[in-house]
């Protein structure tokens, strides 16, 4: 398994339904030198695909350090996107809400 793929398994894990409370959206990942995953959250939960979405709510394109560090907590998604290590495409205001969907321990 990879490191990506691990980072993804442990974020649905830590899914949140109360924070995505009627929240209907699919992220699409898009790591560098990596597969490409979407991750959907709906009414009834969420779940994780590999590939890539074709009805993406938000896209979002970085290397795999960062989708480590975000995730985990090391570093804000905010500050990385404004320094440029995470690019969205779509609704970027619901990427900000990434780490509340999917919390730290």
């Amino acid at each position: 398994m990879s490191d990506v793929k691990a980072v993804f398994d442990s974020m649905v894990d830590r899914f949140d339904a109360d924070e995505a409370d009627d929240m209907e959206a699919i992220f699409q990942f898009d790591v560098d030198e990596s597969e490409q995953y979407y991750v959907t959250v709906d009414d009834s939960g969420c779940t994780l695909e590999k590939g890539e979405s074709d009805d993406a709510t938000v896209t979002l394109e970085m290397d795999a350090d960062t989708l480590k560090a975000v995730m985990s907590g090391e570093l804000d998604g905010m500050a990385a996107f404004m320094q440029g290590k995470i690019r969205a495409d779509g609704d970027i205001m619901l990427a900000t809400k990434l780490t509340q969907i999917f919390p730290n321990g």
